[in-house]
């Protein structure tokens, strides 16, 4: 079978977004498209050099485990390590998953196809369709909550946990709040509430945010957890990272990824 390197890297990349995406959405893991579209870049090629290389029996098994769980290490964002197992285990397991079903359709309606060292080669795109239907579904999900923003703004209500300490504020999603850190969503909150997290004197960590009054350098933290009441249900997301406002805030503010994800 004949497969050029440009339809290999494409191919290679939109199955990775597709299965970095759901393992995302599986774990409701906190990371941006930014982040797992690098992972997908970097998984893509490793994909098309891989072959190149030669290896068979358990020194290929080890290096395919180790490019997998490294590519899930740079496409999620983990506060802690049991966090990364678990959206590595769940990548692992939808891989398989798609992985079998691919060749069972493959073999039913007897397409060309070569599967070696892990990886599976079809004469028919399989990545680049389930890509395009997954941005089509994240575009439609994201236009779907502009409706529904307004309305779930004044009813949110956050729980904010960080080691063994937790303040509940009422909350809502602002739709300007772009400010992202390596591709992960950022929430502000009050240097009165952050205070009863965590020892803000020892916060190392900032994150640029741009205002009407200018570039503002603000501490950032990373939260354990957070709950979100929507009052018919509870949403959680772990290892979300908040930044710390100067300014008298009653309420947190919470990026708009965060609703548009999981509602």
């Amino acid at each position: 079978m004949e497969v050029y390197v440009e339809y290999a890297l494409a191919e290679n990349f939109c199955m990775d977004f597709f299965v970095l995406f759901a393992a995302k959405a599986a774990t409701k893991n906190a990371a941006g498209a930014g982040r797992i579209a690098l992972a997908s870049c970097a998984g893509a090629v490793v994909a098309v050099l891989f072959p190149l290389a030669g290896l068979n029996g358990w020194l290929a098994a080890a290096v395919k485990m180790l490019s997998g769980g490294l590519m899930c290490l740079a496409a999620g964002a983990f506060a802690r390590i049991r966090d990364y197992v678990k959206f590595s285990l769940v990548f692992a397991g939808l891989t398989f998953a798609l992985g079998g079903a691919l060749i069972a359709i493959f073999s039913l309606a007897d397409i060309e196809y070569d599967a070696g060292g892990g990886y599976i080669l079809s004469s028919v795109p399989v990545g680049i369709p389930l890509f395009a239907a997954l941005a089509m579904c994240v575009a439609a999900k994201k236009l779907a909550s502009r409706f529904v923003r307004t309305t779930a703004k004044c009813a949110v209500i956050c729980r904010i946990y960080a080691g063994q300490c937790h303040i509940t504020l009422p909350a809502f999603f602002d739709s300007g709040n772009r400010v992202y850190r390596f591709g992960a969503p950022v929430c502000v909150i009050s240097k009165s509430g952050a205070s009863k997290l965590t020892d803000i004197s020892r916060i190392k960590d900032s994150v640029t945010v741009h205002t009407v009054a200018g570039d503002k350098n603000l501490p950032l933290f990373t939260a354990d957890k957070v709950e979100i009441d929507y009052g018919k249900k509870v949403i959680t997301h772990r290892g979300v990272l908040f930044c710390i406002s100067d300014g008298a805030m009653g309420r947190a503010v919470l990026h708009p990824d965060l609703a548009e994800a999981k509602l």
